[in-house]
Order: structure tokens, then sequence, then C-alpha cells
């Protein structure tokens, strides 16, 4: 594949029209995967729907498909949380939750037994609920919840963002197995707060509502050395930044990760809610939702369209 510019664009072919040939792609796909019929709330969302966003640092930014609908961002709130716990403790977040990839399903409970309670990375359901405790510091869920929502609208730069509670409330009635993850822990000493409130902030956080114009606008500090060029805020320092980058490439796929680092080639995260969020560093920050999952719990036709996208614009980071 030949690497080009920031997009390959000519006077017929511009960045809008890749997206609007990769939403008719998608859209006539007649294998669209699974949802995720664990959590009666997306269970029952229409699978047959998708959305593209690319976001610039520029300020523009590029729609096609159901870009403006709500979908719960599911997994891809740990790359919020892990930010937000980061600027809260700093490099004490790695006291809690490891760095490297699992190999094992996202919700296995494998190797907590065998490495001590401690989550092999942040993006694991175990290592997100062990995120969230240290984001606590003592505060009541509301305050916790309050505190990631607002850091989300801030990094989004729109207020609208909101959590669903009808998802909340669907995965704490189906959550056994977080609850099964949450305990191990502890039996470990290493969950400092009671588990049903932790239990009760994870649900709430993942359940956070967004759109795929939203999602693509609120990863814009990833793409520039941790500052939004369109706000001009500095979110996170530089190197923090890259390796938060670092982390989504290897371990934003649960054991996926390397299948979507070969065939997409970019930092991204995953969520059951059928999204996934992409950066292209220094070039552009990328959201795709298509509910329905492969196998492995990542969404079936949003890896397809990064896959395509990158094809045709070389953003790829190899």
């Amino acid at each position: 594949m030949i690497k080009t510019p920031l997009f390959l664009a000519t006077e017929t072919l511009t960045l809008q029209t890749i997206l609007n040939e990769i939403a008719d792609t998608m859209n006539a796909s007649t294998e669209r995967g699974t949802v995720a019929n664990y959590i009666p709330e997306l269970a029952a969302v229409d699978p047959n729907q998708f959305g593209i966003s690319v976001a610039l640092p520029t300020g523009e930014v590029f729609n096609a498909g159901c870009a403006q609908q709500l979908f719960s961002i599911q997994s891809i709130s740990k790359v919020f949380s892990l930010t937000l716990a980061l600027g809260k403790i700093g490099d004490a977040v790695w006291n809690k939750v490891g760095r490297e990839p699992s190999g094992d399903p996202f919700n296995s409970i494998v190797q907590l037994e065998h490495e001590h309670g401690k989550p092999r990375n942040p993006f694991i359901n175990a290592g997100a609920i062990a995120v969230v405790d240290s984001i606590m510091m003592g505060h009541e869920p509301k305050e916790v919840l309050a505190e990631i929502l607002q850091f989300v609208r801030y990094i989004a730069n729109d207020n609208s963002v909101a959590i669903d509670e009808k998802v909340a409330l669907s995965e704490l009635a189906t959550g056994h197995r977080n609850a099964s993850l949450a305990h191990f822990m502890a039996s470990f000493g290493r969950i400092e707060h009671d588990i049903n409130k932790l239990l009760g902030a994870y649900y709430h956080q993942c359940s956070i509502s967004m759109s795929c114009e939203q999602l693509a606008k609120s990863g814009l500090f990833l793409v520039s050395d941790g500052v939004n060029r369109v706000t001009g805020k500095q979110i996170v320092s530089s190197q923090r930044a890259r390796r938060i980058n670092s982390l989504m490439l290897m371990c934003g796929h649960y054991d996926g990760s390397g299948e979507f680092a070969y065939r997409v080639g970019l930092p991204g995260k995953s969520g059951v809610g059928g999204g996934i969020l992409a950066i292209a560093p220094g070039k552009a920050s990328i959201a795709v939702w298509s509910p329905g999952l492969d196998t492995i719990g990542n969404s079936k036709l949003g890896t397809l369209a990064l896959e395509l996208l990158v094809q045709r614009t070389g953003w790829s980071v190899f």
C-alpha cells in the first residue's frame, strides 16, 4: 500500500466521497455480525445501522451514514476514565493495572488468578473496574460519575453528552461476571471501595451515550500530542497522549488487538455497543458505529470500514 498525504484528494475524490462510498458499502453488506444480546438494552438495537465520522485537527468534521445517531459507547469510555485517572493520580495507576495485552476475552477471570488479582491492562473489564476504583477516592458514585461525564463533555466540547440510564440499569441487572471480577480482585486486597458502589459507577460510565460525531471530536486530543487544537486546550502531556495511543494499539480490541493492528494499523478502542474510536496521530480522530459484533466482541462492519478508510487514505501508523 502506498502511503499518501493527509488524505487522497483530487477534484473528484475527497474525504467526504471516501466516507460516502464506505457507508454505501457497509449498508449493502449482508454479514453484519451479532448485537450484544447479553445486555438486554443492547440486544434491542437495530443492527442495520452504520455511521462514520472523521474529525480533523482543523475543526472540520466529515460524516456519513448514521453519524448523528446516539449509541452506548461502552468500553470506549475506558480510554476517558484512564485519561482522567492518569490526571488524578499519575503513574500510580500502574500499581493497580498492567500495560500488557491480555490475549483473553474482555471479561475473563483466568489471568487474575495467575497474576494475584492485578488486571493485565486498563481496557479489559477487570482493569477498567480497577481504574474506576482509583478515581473514586472515597467519593459517592454520583460524584464520580459527574466528574467522568464532565470530563467527556469537556474533551468532546459538547455539554449535551449524557448517560443512558436504561442501559446502565440493564447492565446492573445482568453484570454477574463483572461482579465476580470485582470480588476476585477484592480478595487480593486490590479494591478499595464498596463493590456495589464501584460497579454502579462502572456500569454508568459504560452507558455514556454519544454519536459518531461527538465521539470523533472527543478523540482529537489524542491526535495532536495531547492538545485539542480546535479548542486550544491541553488535555494531557504529549508523552501521555502517545502512551495512551500505544495502549489502544496493543490492548484496545481485547484478544483481537493484534488482528486490528494488522488490518487497520491505528490505535483504537472498541465497545460492545458497536462503536470504535480510532486515532490517526497528527491526522484525524475517527469514530465508526455498527451494532453487530464479531465473535470477539468488536464491531464487524466498523472494523471493515476502518480497514477500507486506511487503504484509501494511507493513515496507517506502519
